[in-house]
């Protein structure tokens, strides 16, 4: 392993507390990774070198009196280029905001720096994240770990990428429709969404303010609690005791096994398999009620998509990338009474769904049901575009659209992920269960 670089931020955070690891030394070593990295223009959007630096220097000193601020502190990581962060430009991978400088960093920044952790920079994304491939041909799309050729998965792309090439040693990103998960399940990482409102959103560019959330892609379990905990103030869960023996797992065979592809299918059988010989209890099951959710997603998110954006798009639509911009006008043909029939819908799909599946630890599904297109493709041909995003976001969205949480790990198939979904508020125990998981598939 090329230590420090692809250690887990928990071992980092660990080797500082021990006096093994000097911050400085770690935060010049990513950073001078960045910047010598072939890709680099593509992954970071922009370094913030002299902040990480003076953030390190601080974090020394807590280390050297004994005052760290948390298990973290010390440890860089890159931020998605949608959180403000005062006097660096966020540009949300657009045109439209260009030389976009805020005055003050986004609360959820904020938290992150009360904790101690060192920002390296900011991140490519799907313009305005309003795409799950992570292709961005306006201002950069970053590279895929397992296919050069292929998209990294969005919109949180640079955030994967940062992390896959070593180049910090977690980011953080946000997930609308699957914009967390999808690039860390492309990349073989882990991908955390909380429920919608566990993490404050407050100074992040919105897309849906309805769905959007904030969460962690990172290379373990361990790392994906450490963030959120740092990131919300809370305690993070205790890991150490969890076991997969015994767990009751419902495998969602509504909308979500279909058509998937040959590695798909197989990679996640095979995790499915693993998790059944440690112990877990696995029933596979229809649910009805996620079909009649996520026949709502082109209604709501489009809607309330352009509903935030449509003053700022309108002002100059030649600059947006046309795949976006086309994807963010069908908002303007919903209807009012379409948009609030669809949110009844949704209302009773979340009711209904908590009732289905009590009594089960977490329901379980492919992360994405295809392989990472190659960009070539999707550059060349619009319909191929349309018909491989919204394949991409297919299974993603079914947790956001009925409000839950969820994380995605790695299968051992490369860009294979198995997908755990809990329901709001039990953060805690999804990250529990998940670790189990993890030592099994792992």
């Amino acid at each position: 392993m090329d230590y420090p670089r692809q250690a887990t931020a928990a071992a980092l955070g660990r080797a500082i507390g021990a006096g093994d690891l000097d911050p400085v030394t770690l935060t010049e070593t990513f950073l001078e990774a960045a910047l010598t990295h072939p890709h680099r223009e593509d992954i970071y959007a922009r370094l913030t070198e002299n902040r990480a630096l003076s953030e390190a220097v601080a974090a020394r000193a807590r280390a050297r009196a004994g005052t760290r601020r948390g298990p973290l502190d010390g440890v860089p990581i890159s931020w998605k280029d949608l959180y403000d962060s005062a006097g660096t430009a966020t540009e949300g991978g657009s045109a439209l905001l260009m030389g976009r400088v805020p005055d003050r960093d986004a609360e959820i920044l904020r938290n992150a720096t009360a904790a101690g952790l060192v920002c390296l920079g900011k991140t490519h994304l799907s313009e305005l994240a309003f795409s799950g491939l992570g292709f961005n041909p306006r201002t950069g799309t970053p590279p895929n770990r397992n296919d050069p050729d292929a998209v990294p998965g969005g919109s949180s792309s640079g955030a994967a990428a940062s992390v896959a090439f070593g180049l910090a040693a977690a980011g953080i990103g946000s997930d609308t429709g699957g914009s967390i998960r999808l690039p860390a399940a492309w990349n073989d990482l882990v991908g955390f969404k909380p429920a919608h409102g566990a993490l404050p959103m407050a100074g992040a560019l919105p897309l849906c303010p309805k769905f959007d959330t904030a969460g962690p892609l990172a290379r373990s379990v361990e790392d994906a609690a450490l963030l959120f905990s740092a990131l919300s103030g809370r305690t993070a869960p205790d890991l150490k005791t969890a076991r997969i023996d015994g767990m009751r797992l419902l495998l969602l065979e509504t909308g979500a096994m279909e058509a998937l592809e040959a590695p798909v299918a197989h990679g996640f059988e095979s995790a499915v398999s693993r998790l059944e010989s440690a112990g877990a209890r696995i029933e596979r099951r229809e649910l009805p009620l996620v079909a009649r959710a996520a026949a709502q997603s082109a209604t709501v998110f489009a809607a309330e998509a352009y509903g935030t954006w449509r003053e700022t798009i309108e002002a100059d639509p030649d600059v947006m990338y046309h795949q976006v911009r086309t994807r963010f006008r069908a908002g303007g043909d919903v209807s009012a009474a379409d948009y609030v029939a669809a949110w009844h819908v949704l209302d009773q799909a979340r009711h209904d769904y908590a009732a289905a599946t009590a009594g089960f630890d977490a329901v379980i599904l492919p992360t994405c049901p295809i392989l990472p297109p190659k960009r070539d493709r999707l550059e060349a041909d619009d319909d191929y575009y349309v018909e491989r995003n919204l394949m991409t976001l297919r299974n993603t969205r079914i947790g956001n659209l009925l409000g839950l949480s969820g994380i995605t790990l790695p299968t051992g198939t490369p860009s294979v992920g198995i997908l755990f979904q809990g329901l709001a508020g039990n953060e805690a125990r999804l990250l529990r269960l998940a670790h189990a998981a993890e030592r099994v598939l792992t």
